[in-house]
């Protein structure tokens, strides 16, 4: 399709800018000193500073003013600072220093996912409501999650929502959750659309990004679905593999895996129980891909041998592209292969449907290779999907290219089960 997504530097968020280096423990900490100037400063002194900063940035953002007042509680409760007898104004400048805007996505928009949205009503017959899922790349290559809305209609036409015109970051209710290793759960704002919010790295484990997630739709045991995705935390030195989980898509949970099989990326977990257990895909050596059996879906150990490279173009690596997708026919899994050059393709195996364990075909060669004219970008020769989707007889995929930005295809799933061998 000659639709693409790029990188937009001009999509900024407010953040939380964090004073972190401290000269001497007997001083007055960094903060402390600003927020001490602040508050020494008068009435007039104040609404004038603050008229500043309104003008170069209110109309950048959403709900500014009200961004700056939580900043300013945020930082009162780690300075231990009452802010009841202060003004509003001098609380929204007090939080403005310690905020900074964010363009979360200008160096790059790749690697996405799609599932069926919650809300699938108003549609004409035979169309429905998605969400993708983005991997957004800004300063300092952190990498966080983006999502956009869209429909893809009976004749397979896809029309994307616009996008708001303010984006807004998914935050905890309580600031303390940022500190802590364990789950936490973050919230789109009420107001916000889904299309216009982001997921930030929030703990330490994820530092440096949230990269990759396989969004997939889950259908539990007494028939009710709640939407999960596996993605990759990374702290600069680090990475582990993390569970997203929502059934609203505007609470958000994210929890870490635990286990062996946890200490690597790429995980696609199964869209329902088989035989009782949940089950994934995942590449543990960085070279096969194995399948991966749990009672739970938070602790993933060792699993069996599924795959080994064969083809020229995945001699390399192969890897899962997002959770296995279910037909009359078995689960078809994309995968990615890594061939000469480190040219990455997608290619496509399908597994037998009462036992993934047994491979009844595999495709010769690549469904998508970088083409000449997709060939460039922040890393050449590279096209990459975290996950597709059934729709009608067609497998919809939108794919990253060159991890620099996202296309979209179809292929007729007919067609696609006739190349495997």
């Amino acid at each position: 399709m000659p639709l693409r997504l790029t990188a937009d530097p001009s999509r900024v968020v407010v953040r939380p800018f964090h004073l972190g280096w401290q000269a001497s423990t007997a001083a007055p900490s960094r903060s402390r000193r600003i927020v001490d100037v602040v508050l020494a400063l008068d009435e007039a002194t104040v609404a004038a500073e603050l008229a500043l900063v309104m003008r170069d940035f209110e109309a950048r953002h959403w709900q500014t003013q009200k961004v700056f007042l939580t900043r300013c509680e945020e930082v009162a409760s780690t300075l231990k600072l009452d802010t009841a007898q202060l003004s509003s104004a001098r609380r929204q400048l007090i939080g403005a220093y310690f905020c900074h805007e964010y363009s979360y996505a200008a160096a790059a928009l790749m690697n996405p996912s799609v599932v069926p949205h919650v809300d699938q009503s108003g549609l004409e017959e035979d169309s429905v409501r998605i969400v993708l899922s983005l991997r957004a790349v800004g300063e300092g290559h952190i990498s966080s999650i983006a999502f956009r809305e869209g429909i893809l209609g009976a004749k397979g036409e896809l029309k994307l929502a616009p996008e708001p015109p303010f984006a807004t970051a998914a935050d905890a209710h309580d600031p303390e959750e940022r500190l802590q290793e364990g789950p936490v759960c973050v919230y789109r704002h009420a107001d916000s659309t889904l299309s216009g919010t982001v997921l930030f790295p929030i703990t330490a484990a994820q530092t440096n990004g949230l990269e990759d997630l396989r969004l997939l739709r889950f259908e539990h045991e007494d028939g009710s679905y709640e939407w999960l995705g596996t993605y990759t935390a990374y702290n600069g030195r680090e990475i582990r593999s993390e569970l997203l989980s929502t059934r609203d898509f505007r609470s958000f949970h994210l929890t870490p895996l635990t286990g062996r099989a946890a200490r690597n990326k790429g995980m696609g977990l199964f869209p329902r129980k088989i035989d009782g257990r949940y089950m994934m895909i995942g590449r543990q050596d960085g070279e096969n891909l194995f399948l991966i059996s749990s009672d739970t879906l938070t602790h993933w150990d060792d699993g069996e041998l599924l795959l080994s490279p064969r083809y020229s173009w995945e001699l390399l690596q192969i890897g899962n592209c997002g959770a296995p997708i279910e037909l009359d026919e078995g689960w078809l899994v994309l995968t990615h292969g890594v061939g000469a050059m480190r040219k990455y393709s997608i290619g496509a195996v399908l597994l037998d449907k009462k036992d993934p364990s047994r491979v009844l075909g595999r495709t010769v060669a690549p469904l998508l290779a970088a083409s000449e004219e997709d060939r460039e970008g922040y890393v050449p020769n590279v096209v990459y999907t975290c996950g597709a989707m059934r729709h009608r007889d067609c497998l919809f995929i939108p794919y990253g290219v060159a991890d620099s930005a996202v296309a979209f295809a179809f292929t007729r799933i007919p067609d696609l089960l006739a190349t495997l061998s």
